[in-house]
């Protein structure tokens, strides 16, 4: 059983602010998200243990993106996304 056979994926843009390192502006970006959410109903042919993961499985989102470009345009160089998590569960 695969992760495709339990969750529907689609993607999402959300807007987070953050300042870049080098020149401390701080700017609005979009960071792109895959938001996982669980199908209505478990797949046929699973066994007991498969259909137990399914039943404990929830809705989540994986972050995409994990550098950034200033919006600065006298910077304009690229940095980390500091200290936000890479997976939220809904």
């Amino acid at each position: 059983m695969h992760e495709r056979d339990i969750f529907d994926e689609r993607q999402e843009v959300k807007k987070a602010n953050f300042s870049c390192p080098h020149c401390r502006e701080r700017a609005d970006h979009d960071v792109r998200w895959i938001k996982r959410t669980k199908k209505k109903q478990a797949p046929r042919n699973l066994n007991e243990h498969e259909r137990a993961q399914f039943a404990k499985s929830r809705d989540y989102m994986v972050r995409v993106d994990d550098m950034l470009m200033c919006k600065n345009m006298r910077c304009r160089r690229r940095f980390e996304i500091p200290s936000s998590q890479s997976v939220v569960f809904i």
